[in-house]
């Protein structure tokens, strides 16, 4: 579950990758699919929580 930003927050995605930046640098965020929108956006861990199909936070 997307907790921030606002413009998504409360919206379930999908986790594509880890973020990597120019030169093989990890960023530390990830990049997440939003379901009921056609974009991806790239999170820090404090921006989103984990979830299994039954969203149950994990």
């Amino acid at each position: 579950m997307i907790l921030r930003p606002a413009y998504v927050a409360g919206r379930v995605g999908k986790i594509c990758a880890k973020e990597v930046l120019s030169g093989a640098h990890p960023s530390g965020r990830w990049l997440i699919q939003v379901d009921s929108e056609d974009i991806v956006v790239s999170l820090s861990p404090k921006e989103f929580e984990l979830v299994n199909d039954d969203f149950e936070i994990l």
